[in-house]
């Protein structure tokens, strides 16, 4: 009953990432990009649990992903949508 693991828990690594992680992950997304995130980590030769890499991905890696303070014209538009 109830819902499958996310992985098989042997063998898996935890803690932080590495940088050769890292760059496996990226170079495996920008060439094959997202597909099923339960076969990333064996596809990408990681030993990490699929949701492990989403979640890499999808707060720390993503390209398109914006880091640091808001600009002025966010900042207003932020005021200006809470008015």
């Amino acid at each position: 009953m109830g819902r499958q693991p996310c992985c098989d828990k042997l063998g898996v690594k935890k803690g932080p990432w590495t940088a050769e992680e890292d760059k496996k992950l990226i170079n495996f997304i920008l060439t094959n990009g997202q597909c099923c995130w339960r076969a990333v980590p064996k596809l990408a030769g990681l030993r990490r649990c699929g949701k492990s890499c989403r979640l890499r991905w999808t707060n720390y890696l993503r390209p398109d992903l914006k880091r640091g303070l808001l600009t002025e014209a966010e900042e207003q538009l932020v005021i200006d949508l809470h008015a």
